[in-house]
């Protein structure tokens, strides 16, 4: 009973398929029937103006309003509604003669057609149409990104930045969000997503679906950078719907999620999306990917008497012993937050952290940094679970935003190794409100104007520097200084 239903399903989508298949041979016939000369309505449509560019949204899945179908997908450049086919028994057609739009993109060969006359449109005033849909950069492009702060004006009226753009809460989804727009301002990784042939010949296995968040990071960050935007802020629809999909529904667009699990998940995902492995680079490991070395001593109980505790120290399992680990970030974790606060210790404050010492369970544990990424990730412990509830640690950190030196970190080998060891601070995420029904905003430096912003959902607003520091900082990205670079060229030393 249940082959038969899986049978005649797939027999309906084959159906489906062969029938607008049908019919497209069915117009491509009659446009072909002059030998294969153009149609001279082609280049003089008279229905150009009726083209509404304010209702165009191109940020949602390519399906068809009626029949949900992905196959042969045509937007409406009247209403901006997304039908199948252009055949004359197909919804897109039925909706040219109903409510006479005329105009018609096929989103999938970006090519635009005029219905119910079954003519293809070629008018180079509508090349802004296909840019919103593929937004597409040349090398010169990618290499000018970050040298000015040009000003764009969207179709809209409003102004905005490449890259300082707000992101839609659809409805839980801010948590993905700040992620996504911390790693947008990720400069090489950034110019690696711009370019589609960077990525669009890695080899998967077949039925492989982690390649699609590869596909739909790429045309977010496209969108995210686009000068020529019709609104000044982008929805990540297809993007999150890709993300719930590959995660297997443990992290979703309607359900508040932690964003330091999914950035972890999301950067491991995209690294073996990308072909990477522990041994094969990709540019995620390139870009964040540095190295430690772990030393942990195991400790007698405190209770015991001293004579047992010396005895237990001379035995092998209370030696120290050293490991070597890649990470693609670090956590800091925070003092406990006091039990009750007094007047003046309202604000605990403290300074800036480094995952040196941590005891745990009986273990002293050391760490060393082997090797330095050109981009540090310091993810800040604020949540502890336990089996009843999430508790929430909302001690403010004080940090610098440049020039942070991690030298005294590095073992004495990478001390040497390590010529350039200083950081400056280029995104900082913020959790705000409770652990469980809290928001999150992000603030990012713009490059090329050397300004902070700060982004929520679709608020952007530019903030002051010293403002940063203010805040329940949980996850930040430091770039690596280059050789020629200090403070100054870092606005908010």
């Amino acid at each position: 009973n249940h082959l038969d239903i899986k049978r005649k399903m797939i027999a309906g989508v084959k159906r489906e398929r062969d029938v607008d298949e049908d019919e497209e041979e069915e117009v491509r016939v009659k446009i072909g029937r002059s030998h294969g000369f153009e149609d001279k309505r082609s280049r003089h449509c008279p229905y150009l103006d009726t083209i509404n560019r304010s209702v165009l949204d191109f940020d949602f899945e390519k399906l068809c309003s009626i029949s949900l179908s992905h196959i042969n997908v045509y937007a409406c450049l009247i209403c901006g509604k997304y039908f199948q086919g252009r055949g004359q028994k197909s919804h897109a057609y039925i909706h040219s003669v109903q409510f006479t739009h005329h105009v018609f993109l096929n989103l999938h060969t970006l090519k635009f057609y005029c219905l119910p006359d079954n003519y293809k449109i070629i008018d180079s005033s509508l090349e802004d149409i296909t840019y919103v849909l593929k937004p597409t950069f040349t090398k010169q492009h990618i290499a000018g990104l970050d040298k000015h702060g040009k000003l764009y004006r969207a179709y809209d009226g409003t102004t905005y930045l490449p890259g300082i753009v707000g992101l839609n809460n659809i409805k839980a989804n801010d948590y993905a969000n700040v992620v996504l727009q911390a790693l947008s301002n990720v400069p090489p990784l950034r110019n690696y997503f711009l370019e589609e042939d960077n990525y669009c010949r890695i080899r998967r296995p077949p039925g492989d679906i982690m390649f699609l968040l590869v596909q739909r990071f790429g045309e977010l960050m496209r969108k995210l950078w686009n000068p020529r935007n019709f609104k000044a802020h982008v929805s990540p629809h297809e993007m999150l719907q890709a993300v719930v999909l590959c995660s297997k529904k443990t992290f979703q667009i309607t359900k508040q999620g932690d964003a330091v699990d999914f950035l972890s998940w999301f950067l491991n995902a995209l690294h073996g999306a990308l072909g990477g492995t522990k041994k094969k680079t990709s540019i995620i490991t390139k870009v964040f990917q540095g190295s430690m070395r772990i030393f942990s001593k195991k400790l007698p109980h405190p209770d015991l008497p001293a004579e047992e505790k010396e005895a237990l120290l001379l035995k092998d399992e209370y030696q120290e012993k050293m490991s070597e680990s890649t990470f693609l970030y670090l956590t800091l974790d925070l003092p406990t937050a006091p039990l009750y606060k007094d007047e003046k210790d309202n604000e605990k404050v403290i300074y800036f952290l480094y995952p040196l010492n941590i005891l745990n369970e009986n273990f002293l544990k050391r760490f060393q940094l082997t090797k330095l990424p050109p981009y540090l990730v310091f993810c800040i412990k604020r949540f502890t679970k336990n089996n009843f509830f999430v508790e929430k640690n909302p001690t403010i950190v004080n940090f610098p935003i440049t020039n942070v030196d991690l030298r005294e970190y590095l073992t004495e080998e990478a001390q040497v190794t390590e010529k350039i060891t200083t950081y400056d601070l280029v995104a900082n995420i913020v959790h705000d409100g409770k652990p469980t029904e809290g928001s999150y905003r992000i603030h990012v430096l713009h490059h090329g104007t050397g300004k902070w912003y700060e982004l929520q959902d679709l608020q952007v607003i530019d903030i002051l520097p010293q403002m940063i520091t203010l805040s329940e900082a949980y996850i930040q990205i430091w770039k690596r200084q280059d050789k020629d670079e200090g403070a100054e060229s870092h606005t908010g030393a």
